[in-house]
């Protein structure tokens, strides 16, 4: 009954260089992802045409030049079962040759052999279809996959596969063939699918249309392969928005605000295709305050990442992360609920599980895990926390595997890792005194602000501004209604002054803005 009661909202701040998607149930944060616009890289989902560098033959794969910074790692297990048709259609796809009678007369041919050898289906210099399906990670150049899939909200496709699989979570065997039939009927010839989970209960329009956007995604790439004679991105999955959206939309979402136009455009119009009767759910956020404070992402954001991460009652975490290892500590620190000690170390152990869970997610904390909980004496408690554990973990969407504790009271946690570790350094320099330890007096500080607000309505000609400063600040600029600093700056400098408080903001630090919220210098 608990699960039922979940509210989950997604919370989209759209800025200048980079959209930050927060996913928060019952109002705590969850999920953090960062999407740059300026750096973008290559990202899980992503289809390059790539180059052959080098052939490894003693690890049976091959490193891949698609235009990173780090040559990707495919190995032989990655080049799929139907590689020589992918490889056949990038050598014979031409301006002049009709790509859609190349795609669906081309022969599939035998399948890959498992035991094979690398060395015989790829040569260096040779150009190659493949998929990004994990990230560059510290040393380690993106994982690449030559078996291409495009994936849907019900669907993924498979361009050159001759099956239709079905999610083992669809139960009922009536619906398995309903939509296995029914997928089987609108397939062009030499496409494959997955049906997701979703797709249960789906009518068949909603999954006639999805796949057909699907198969115009991958046609529409041919012009790119085509032409193309050097590396490169093919197309891109989809933004991580949608890619949230896609995979964790369900009628228990209950909001997606986004603070920027376009952006929501883009989002409302992929909610209304892949789940029409939810489309009103998505809300454009146009208040005053940043959409991350107004939410208070901001501040979850900031108690969440440091190194310390503080529990209830005085209990905390101590998380630390190495290359090969994440280990986090389990502290009870001045807890203690009842005087039966046991009782009160399985109490402060539970608590830290539901964190830990949380924070997994929320750092997208990836490859081995150690957890060192607090040690118990009874055998019943240990196994108890360990399906605690298990439960809290189902939510997770990467895949993982939790391992009971040792008599040492260690827990080891494996999580498939696909992307770095999402690391916000909570612990900032302060901008004023630049680690000095040392600022101005804050008696002048009103005085620095009128500077700067002279200059830019005399010198710069600028009668609109925002001034942006932390909530310390803002209440000192403005106490005293008709007396406030605020009010005499606008009557004497005959201007538009606008404050905005940004909770991120240091005591003092203060920044100018333009009408169209632009920084000023």
């Amino acid at each position: 009954m608990e699960s039922e009661k979940n509210e989950k909202d997604l919370v989209v701040d759209a800025g200048s260089n980079e959209v930050r998607i927060a996913l928060m149930e019952n109002h705590r944060l969850i999920e953090l992802n960062r999407e740059s616009s300026q750096d973008p890289g290559f990202s899980v989902g992503d289809v390059a045409l790539g180059k052959v560098k080098k052939i490894l033959p003693a690890l049976n794969a091959a490193f891949v030049d698609i235009g990173d910074d780090k040559e990707a790692f495919l190995h032989y297990l990655d080049l799929g079962l139907h590689f020589s048709a992918f490889d056949r259609f990038v050598k014979e796809t031409n301006p002049n040759r009709d790509a859609r009678e190349l795609f669906s007369g081309m022969d599939l041919g035998e399948q890959l052999p498992k035991e094979g050898r690398i060395e015989d289906w790829l040569k260096p210099g040779q150009m190659v279809l493949v998929q990004v399906t994990k990230e560059p990670i510290s040393t380690k150049g993106p994982r690449l996959s030559a078996e291409i899939s495009l994936a849907g909200r019900n669907i993924v496709l498979l361009p050159f596969a001759r099956k239709v699989s079905l999610s083992q979570k669809i139960s009922s065997q009536e619906e398995k063939r309903r939509l296995e039939t029914l997928v089987q009927s609108i397939l062009p010839r030499n496409y494959g699918a997955i049906i997701r989970t979703a797709a249960e209960g789906k009518n068949a329009s909603v999954l006639v249309n999805e796949l057909k956007s699907l198969i115009k995604k991958w046609e529409d790439s041919w012009k790119k392969l085509s032409k193309r004679k050097g590396i490169g991105l093919m197309f891109t999955e989809c933004s991580k928005t949608t890619i949230i959206l896609r995979d964790l939309l369900n009628d228990s979402f209950s909001n997606v605000y986004v603070n920027d136009e376009k952006v929501y455009e883009e989002t409302r119009a992929y909610v209304a295709t892949i789940s029409p009767d939810q489309e009103k759910i998505v809300k454009l956020y146009d208040g005053k305050e940043p959409i991350f404070d107004h939410f208070e992402v901001t501040r979850q954001i900031k108690s969440s990442f440091g190194k310390v991460v503080p529990l209830k009652q005085g209990a905390y975490l101590v998380v630390e992360t190495t290359e090969a290892l994440n280990v986090i500590d389990v502290n009870s620190g001045i807890r203690a609920k009842t005087n039966d000690q046991e009782e009160n170390t399985f109490e402060v152990n539970k608590l830290a599980a539901e964190e830990i869970a949380r924070q997994l997610r929320l750092r997208d904390m990836g490859g081995i895990v150690i957890v060192d909980f607090i040690d118990m004496e009874t055998a019943e408690h240990r196994n108890e926390l360990y399906k605690y554990v298990q439960e809290l973990m189902s939510a997770d969407r990467a895949k993982h595997n939790v391992l009971p504790l040792t008599k040492f009271g260690l827990m080891q946690i494996t999580r498939q890792r696909i992307r770095p570790v999402t690391e916000i350094n909570t612990a900032e320099q302060c901008p004023l005194c630049h680690g000095t330890g040392k600022i101005a007096s804050t008696v002048v500080i009103d005085e620095q602000i009128e500077r700067k607000l002279a200059y830019y309505v005399n010198e710069k000609g600028l009668r609109n501004l925002i001034l942006k400063v932390s909530p310390i600040l803002g209440a000192y600029l403005t106490r005293g209604l008709f007396n406030s600093f605020l009010a005499r700056w606008k009557k004497k400098y005959r201007c538009k002054l606008r404050l905005v408080e940004i909770t991120e903001y240091s005591i003092l630090q203060n920044e100018f803005y333009n009408e169209k919220g632009e920084q000023l210098d």
